[in-house]
């Protein structure tokens, strides 16, 4: 007989102290940017240009992520993320291009990625394939599908071929009215604390296309079917014991396959932001590793929808600080980054914890070696400084991550009896 699972009553003291820290993170890190932009006197450190391409930049990473975490609280560890943007980017160019409708876009972008989650499902929950090796297949798999596709469907349209899709008709875009020009006067001012808060609010909301609402909209509606449901309690339950779930008349592979679908759903959006919101077509290789920088980012986050915004945020502004304030701006990080090491090394040696300890007080050193002893940093550091930080944030945050416990294990039905 199925036995009934019930949601359990939140614990309101946690939360707000989990809100709590969040917040009191999040401060600390615009109080630290703006200390940076004064010392450093690099403008763009804090200008609503940067902030508005951190939003734009951090949506694709966020979905990526969001999808990633979908996957694994059911049990399903999902490299393939990569290959399920590449499959929205197509499928978001095909149905907008052929329907000239960018919503009829969106809807094919979204499908396009779900059917690269449910291939994912399949090999995994039905025939046990392993996680990482279906994953790396979709990868592979992806990008030669869409070539081609796009060789079928595109080569003779007007602007099109085997690598990329004609111009595609794009999304509007909305901007909260009377924020712009007085929130702009202010930022020109350059007042320490008051101009910094007008160009964090002025690039947030301005210019927002609806893919970036819709973006932010599914942080907080996952959190809430996850942790505020029984179905959410259901879907995690296969990610913490399956056999255990299955015993409780949890439908394990009907779950499991919920959420890698959604998986995949959520990694196609990311890739109609890429091919319609940040382009105006499709191109090949236009996820450009966005999909590893999202796994990054849940880890990061721990498995969490909060902190895997916040993830996203900041790979999002990396990348928008070296798109916007070039090797300046990314040069002054490395004070932040110094000091930053320098303060965790305080906290581990206080902890008694001194390996870490030493280890942390030596990069930063270097780092801080570094700054005071060059003017600027090689561009191709620039470019890739995005991806550095992917490295370095999982090297100092994964003593702290805890993962579903049976994420990436091969389960068979009936393992409960």
């Amino acid at each position: 007989m199925e036995q009934e699972i019930r949601t359990p009553a939140p614990r309101t003291g946690d939360r707000e102290r989990r809100r709590t820290r969040m917040l009191a993170v999040g401060g600390g890190i615009f109080i630290a940017l703006i200390l940076l932009r004064l010392i450093t006197g690099e403008s763009d450190i804090t200008s609503s240009g940067t902030m508005g391409a951190t939003l734009a930049l951090a949506v694709p990473i966020g979905m990526a992520a969001l999808g990633g975490m979908w996957s694994e609280r059911s049990g399903v560890v999902n490299i393939g993320l990569e290959g399920m943007m590449t499959f929205g980017t197509w499928g978001a160019a095909f149905a907008s291009y052929f329907s000239g409708n960018p919503w009829l876009g969106l809807l094919g972008g979204i499908v396009a990625g779900a059917v690269g989650g449910l291939l994912h499902a399949v090999a995994t929950v039905t025939f046990g394939v392993d996680h990482i090796v279906s994953g790396v297949a979709l990868n592979i798999l992806a990008p030669g599908v869409t070539r081609y596709l796009s060789d079928l469907l595109f080569t003779d349209e007007k602007g099109g071929g085997a690598t990329q899709s004609p111009p595609l008709p794009s999304f509007p875009t909305w901007s909260v009215p009377g924020v712009g020009k007085p929130l702009g006067s202010l930022e020109k001012h350059h007042w320490i604390l008051i101009s910094d808060l007008a160009g964090l609010v002025r690039g947030v909301l301005t210019n927002l296309s609806p893919i970036t609402l819709l973006g932010i909209l599914l942080v907080p509606v996952s959190y809430y079917l996850l942790w505020h449901t029984a179905f959410g309690l259901r879907l995690r339950s296969c990610g913490e014991n399956p056999v255990a779930a299955e015993s409780l008349g949890v439908k394990v592979y009907r779950m499991k396959y919920a959420a890698v679908v959604v998986s995949g759903a959520l990694a196609g959006i990311g890739g109609v932001f890429l091919a319609m919101v940040a382009s105006s077509n499709y191109q090949e290789g236009q996820v450009n590793g966005r999909g590893y920088i999202g796994l990054a980012a849940m880890i990061f986050g721990n498995w969490r929808p909060g902190m895997v915004a916040g993830g996203a945020g900041l790979f999002g502004y990396t990348d928008a600080l070296q798109l916007r304030g070039g090797a300046g701006a990314v040069h002054a990080m490395l004070l932040l980054i110094g000091i930053g090491l320098l303060a965790l090394a305080v906290w581990r040696g206080y902890r008694r914890r001194v390996v870490a300890a030493a280890v942390s007080a030596v990069v930063g050193a270097g780092v801080l070696v570094w700054f005071f002893l060059t003017d600027a940093l090689p561009r191709e550091i620039v470019t890739y400084s995005p991806h550095i930080t992917t490295l370095l944030v999982l090297a100092f945050a994964a003593q702290r991550l805890r993962m579903p416990a049976a994420d990436g294990m091969r389960y068979r039905r009936g393992g409960g009896h």
